[in-house]
């Protein structure tokens, strides 16, 4: 990192992107498909990438849509595709490409009325789901899908493009490999077979839908907005700039709540932002550099919020404890939940990853309820939200949707808006923000700590790591506990974690590699103290490298 970005700092004039270069790049930069890094590939959120160094640029997204529209027909999708975007520069260009192609095929788009500063008016991720599943709702034929364009928090040079079945929620892994590797095929035959209008006629073919009044009029389905608009609470909230930066407004004019937005501007350079801990920017409402503007605020709200650009993952700033971890307030949401929402049906789950907090386990036994542990990616939670076997899925990186007062999916997709503002929901009805809730959970269940590093691994050993086996791990000790558990699987579906994860009884890590990086991430937590913490820490780092030795060797 340069030594001048120093993080939690704004940052400086050489920090920001040029939106214009950016944009000619998306158009002008050819990728070459012989390139691994150059071709599509859809990670847990759909494909990401640059137009500066090839990875986002209008060939990817030419060949992305059109091989969307030749799954949809395959499926049988015939109904209106939901299309949004958020306010990374490339959204818009990528937007105008992706209409361009499925008006060519005869797909019928629905996007966000304009805007000043947009063709396609902003959406966040929740809105597009939610419209998705109210659309099909009661339908046995015509089914809509959709297309968020959207980086999530990445820097503000990246792009990304992901589709959402009629299910509403991300694509699951057969989904994304079929059109993941037609559009590579279509690549390598140099775009041939992408059929395309020109943008004004493709432009004349969408129909408009109002996205923010569907969203903001059924918020009251999944919070209870009465209480919070009784006790009056002081409500902070930062959109980050993203595309929920003109719903806060409505959902407080709506609801007659005490509700002030710190800040509406949009700007793709996200100059307004402070550096994140590696000296780049980036909306990531986890992340106690990126969010020092809004942490500075939090004496003045009784809870202040905040978003992504596209609004599908949360962060919570309380007065007693500032800016509260994912781990820490997914603890909080689970706990409150399970109290309050008597609809529920006793017997659904709750739904959270294998890298994310064992606390999360300890309060869902205590409520009587089953624990749905998957891989890493909010895909694994989409059936249970949709069919009302889970009603909550959360992830350690700030996302979690949870379903309505009577138990109907309310978005299969991460939800940052109805998450954050259940932060209001219950200091509303406790008197006490959820930093406060969250030492009541601990007193009950223990207090955790954990953390997430990344470690040192070339090509060659990230994918050895993606293929361990419990036998790879010769020891038999965690941290100065024998070893209960090994998992390369996750405990619920049984699928691959494309890791590892090592349980003792006060503690546990989990190792799986970077997908882009020459690095592979360690997830750790201790119910004992920060000292336990960090053996466990050196002890999972020692056991990898062993396993790399051993592999090297062979």
């Amino acid at each position: 990192m340069d030594k001048s970005r120093v993080p939690g700092q704004p940052p400086s004039l050489s920090d920001l992107i040029n939106p214009a270069q950016l944009v000619t790049a998306y158009y002008a930069e050819l990728p070459d498909s012989a390139v691994p890094s150059q071709r599509v590939s859809f990670g847990t959120s759909g494909h990401r990438g640059s137009a500066l160094n090839r990875t986002f640029n209008e060939a990817h997204i030419l060949a992305i849509t059109q091989a969307i529209c030749a799954y949809r027909k395959k499926k049988g999708v015939d109904g209106p595709l939901f299309l949004g975007i958020d306010t990374h520069a490339l959204s818009e260009p990528a937007a105008a490409t992706a209409l361009e192609v499925l008006a060519a095929n005869d797909v019928t788009v629905m996007t966000a009325v304009a805007n000043e500063h947009s063709y396609f008016g902003y959406t966040p991720t929740p809105a597009i789901s939610h419209a998705i599943l109210k659309y099909n709702r009661g339908r046995t034929a015509g089914f809509g899908d959709g297309i968020v364009i959207t980086p999530s928090h990445n820097p503000p040079e990246d792009g990304g493009f992901k589709y959402n079945p009629p299910h509403g929620g991300p694509a699951e892994s057969s989904a994304t490999k079929a059109i993941q590797d037609q559009a590579n095929e279509i690549l390598d035959h140099g775009l041939q077979g992408v059929k395309r209008i020109p943008f004004d006629r493709a432009r004349q073919t969408a129909r408009p839908h109002d996205f923010r009044e569907e969203y903001v009029a059924d918020l009251s389905e999944v919070l209870d907005l009465d209480i919070i608009r009784s006790s009056g609470i002081k409500i902070g909230v930062d959109p980050l700039g993203g595309a929920g930066v003109r719903y806060w407004g409505a959902i407080a004019e709506r609801y007659k709540l005490n509700l002030t937005v710190l800040e509406e501007v949009v700007d793709p350079t996200f100059r307004f932002m402070t550096l994140d801990w590696d000296g780049r920017i980036r909306m990531d409402p986890s992340s106690p550099y990126a969010m020092r503007r809004v942490i500075a605020s939090k004496d003045k709200f009784d809870v202040t919020i905040a978003c992504d650009t596209d609004h599908d993952r949360h962060g919570v700033v309380t007065r007693s404890a500032g800016l509260l971890s994912p781990n820490q307030y997914l603890a909080v949401c689970v706990d409150y939940l399970c109290q309050v929402r008597k609809g529920w049906n006793p017997s659904a789950g709750i739904g959270k990853t294998v890298v994310s907090s064992s606390l999360i386990d300890r309060v869902t036994a205590k409520a009587g309820r089953a624990l749905y542990e998957v891989p890493v990616g909010f895909k694994w939670f989409v059936d249970g939200l949709f069919t009302g076997s889970l009603v909550f899925g959360g992830e350690e990186s700030a996302g979690a949707s949870f379903v309505t007062h009577d138990q109907k999916p309310w978005s299969t997709d991460k939800d940052g808006i109805a998450a954050a503002l259940l932060a209001a929901e219950m200091t509303a009805r406790n008197g006490r923000d959820p930093g406060e809730l969250y030492e009541d959970v601990c007193r009950e269940h223990g207090r955790p700590w954990n953390e997430r590093i990344d470690a040192p691994a070339n090509a060659e050993q990230r994918v050895k790591l993606g293929q361990l086996s419990a036998k790879d791990i010769r020891a038999s000790q965690l941290a100065g506990e024998p070893i209960e558990q090994i998992l390369t699987t996750s405990p619920a579906g049984n699928q691959p974690i494309g890791g590892i994860k090592v349980i003792a009884k006060s503690g546990w890590f989990a190792a799986r590699p970077s997908g882009t990086e020459d690095v592979y991430k360690i997830y750790a937590e201790s119910f004992r103290d920060r000292d336990h913490l960090t053996q466990i820490q050196e002890q999972a780092k020692a056991m990898i490298a062993d396993v790399f030795n051993k592999s090297s060797a062979v």
